[in-house]
């Protein structure tokens, strides 16, 4: 950021040098053009010479103004440059950040499996992570195991309960539906399976509470829940 400031703050006097000296310029042109011409109020008029001269001095101040002009968009363009450049490195470090904590998160899944044989027998939530930042849907990760030994193929359905406030009331909706099939969330695994996606929420729903349940023929075999 600090060099940055730099640049800004060399651009801005750079300006400020140009208005100064078109100023200058100015200032001297029309005093060169005063003193040559100066004759003409004693009733001489300028010779050609002198009209020359002129001409060649106010050719000469527009030269050195479209130089410094030149170089000042030389300038801004740098800027520009350095701004965006600095816009793709931000965005490059959001991107691996959020892959760094891709990895963790997947890290943190394949330790969990590691106990999943000598574990306690039966169907559990083995990681459960929601986000609601999205006012209007809910993004989920549910990782769902099965420990023990001798286990068999589970078949069941991942169900969600959200607790919600909508229009000053607390209401419990069930995602997906319960009557959509072909929205239903279907387990099938002997160890482990990882479920991810997105929940759709009423327009103007304040999340309260998620919680991820696992069904076993309509029958409840475990949950686990976030509050927000």
């Amino acid at each position: 950021m600090s060099s940055i400031k730099v640049v800004e703050s060399d651009n801005s006097l750079l300006k400020w040098s140009i208005i100064v000296l078109v100023i200058v310029g100015a200032m001297a042109a029309i005093s060169f053009f005063t003193y040559r011409l100066g004759g003409t109020i004693s009733g001489v008029a300028p010779t050609k010479e002198q009209l020359s001269q002129l001409k060649e001095k106010v050719e000469q101040l527009d030269s050195e103004r479209e130089k410094l002009s030149s170089t000042a968009n030389s300038a801004d363009s740098e800027l520009n440059i350095e701004r965006a450049t600095q816009k793709q490195l931000a965005t490059q470090v959001q991107a691996l950040t959020a892959e760094n904590n891709k990895l963790k998160e997947d890290l943190a899944f394949f330790e969990n499996l590691i106990p999943a044989a000598s574990g306690p027998e039966g169907i559990r939530i083995g990681a459960f992570k929601a986000d609601a930042s999205n006012k209007l849907q809910v993004q989920y990760r549910v990782l769902v195991m099965q420990g023990g030994k001798n286990v068999q193929d589970f078949v069941g359905e991942l169900q969600f309960n959200a607790t919600i406030l909508l229009g000053g009331k607390t209401v419990i909706l069930t995602l997906p539906e319960p009557k959509d099939n072909a929205a239903k969330l279907k387990l099938s695994f002997k160890y482990y399976q990882r479920m991810e996606g997105s929940l759709a929420l009423p327009e103007g729903a304040v999340l309260k509470s998620l919680q991820a349940r696992i069904l076993d023929r309509g029958q409840l075999r475990t949950y686990q829940s976030i509050n927000f």
